[in-house]
């Protein structure tokens, strides 16, 4: 949304009879360790005995009101902007299964682990944003939807350029798919034309995602100079899938 992070609290659950408090303090941790990354301070938070481990960060930021970017107001002809692969959900039910290899899922972890501020401060630095989402639990589909809201304005979507992680369409086919994405499957029925695309592909796209990355819709001479931008700060994906056209809130894939 074009903020900048100041502080952040912890929210956690955790069964500690069954994990051990090793096992919380290094998830804590890692919240810390991040947040350092991001610049903030984890500055207290809130924990309780659950029998399903949680952790989350409520994190505070400023932004000038009249810069917030919000999740709609595409226009037509804009481009949209994908700053990291599609996967996540799929590599981490492949590794609840046993059966995602070890590099495979350094890959997922690596990506998930990358912050989305080099991201946004590249989309603050070109500036001329309409819109921007991340890509998280509802998927590319999902959350694009949400940015046509309202627009009188349709998504062209060409699958071809769209980023995924290595090893993610093998473990498609081999029916490796979460509940999530076959929710997000189902529920993209009425808005989405597939084209030509196979179930496992319209899998792929529909995927749930943990820590996605932006999707940014801008006009396409910024759009150009937002890829550079992207390209020059190392961000996980720069891609260019496709573009905002006439239409009532449908997403067509080519």
């Amino acid at each position: 949304m074009g903020a900048r992070p100041i502080y952040a609290l912890a929210i956690c659950g955790f069964p500690r009879d069954q994990l051990g408090a090793g096992v919380l303090e290094r998830i804590l941790q890692g919240g810390v360790d991040k947040a350092a990354e991001a610049g903030i301070a984890v500055v207290g938070g809130h924990s309780i005995d659950d029998t399903e481990p949680k952790y989350g960060l409520a994190v505070t930021g400023i932004v000038h009101p009249y810069r917030v970017i919000r999740n709609v107001g595409v226009k037509v002809g804009d481009r949209l902007i994908l700053t990291k692969p599609l996967g996540m959900g799929i590599v981490a039910t492949a590794v609840k299964r046993g059966v995602c290899s070890p590099a495979v899922l350094a890959q997922a972890v690596r990506v998930m682990a990358t912050l989305n501020r080099d991201a946004a401060e590249a989309m603050l630095a070109v500036g001329g944003i309409h819109a921007a989402t991340d890509v998280t639990g509802f998927g590319l589909l999902g959350h694009l939807s949400e940015m046509l809201g309202g627009s009188n304005a349709a998504a062209r979507v060409t699958f071809g350029a769209i980023p995924f992680l290595e090893g993610v369409e093998l473990l498609a086919r081999a029916d490796v798919i979460p509940g999530g994405t076959r929710r997000n499957h189902a529920g993209a029925a009425h808005t989405v034309r597939w084209g030509a695309l196979d179930e496992q592909q319209q899998l792929m796209i529909a995927d749930a995602q943990t820590s996605g990355g932006l999707l940014i819709a801008l006009s396409p001479h910024d759009a150009t100079a937002l890829l550079a931008e992207l390209n020059a700060r190392g961000t996980p994906a720069a891609a260019d899938i496709g573009e905002i056209v006439p239409g009532e809130g449908w997403i067509e894939l080519v």
